[in-house]
């Protein structure tokens, strides 16, 4: 069985390149998940890599990925410091989570400081920029292809 790996990202990700890249580098979105396919692609493992501006969406994706995916790797931006509900649904995942996010939050914004991803996610990448997401599906690869790895 092929095991799949789910990158869901959150508001304003697909301006990329773009917006703020003082902040978030010029990398686009699309450039990231080229990326990730190639190290995916290498790996023997689908991808399923989406972005959303919507809370409701990313929650249902996040519900999808308890029951497809072998692991979820999570960039739910600014849902990151506001979404009990996308918390809520991380709870449900029996899976490695990864939170990774281009920027370090916690060296930000005071209202950055607040953050209902962490507690549901498996380990967190932040401020490595788009490398982070290299990071993450490189650890995850590894962990799948573990079998006999203990999460907790």
């Amino acid at each position: 069985m092929t095991k799949t790996i789910y990158i869901l990202n959150g508001p304003n990700l697909n301006l990329l390149g773009s917006r703020e890249p003082e902040i978030y580098g010029t990398r686009t979105l699309a450039q990231i998940e080229a990326d990730c396919r190639k190290l995916t692609d290498a790996a023997g493992i689908n991808l399923i890599f989406r972005q959303t501006n919507e809370e409701g969406e990313l929650v249902h994706w996040v519900q999808e990925a308890a029951k497809m995916a072998s692991a979820l790797i999570i960039n739910a931006a600014a849902y990151t410091h506001t979404s009990v509900a996308v918390f809520d649904a991380l709870k449900l995942l029996d899976i490695p989570i990864i939170e990774v996010h281009l920027s370090n939050p916690s060296a930000r914004e005071p209202f950055r400081q607040q953050n209902f991803i962490s507690p549901a996610a498996t380990s967190g990448i932040f401020g490595f920029g788009a490398v982070g997401y290299n990071m993450a599906v490189k650890a995850v690869i590894n962990l799948t292809n573990n079998q006999n790895n203990q999460w907790n």
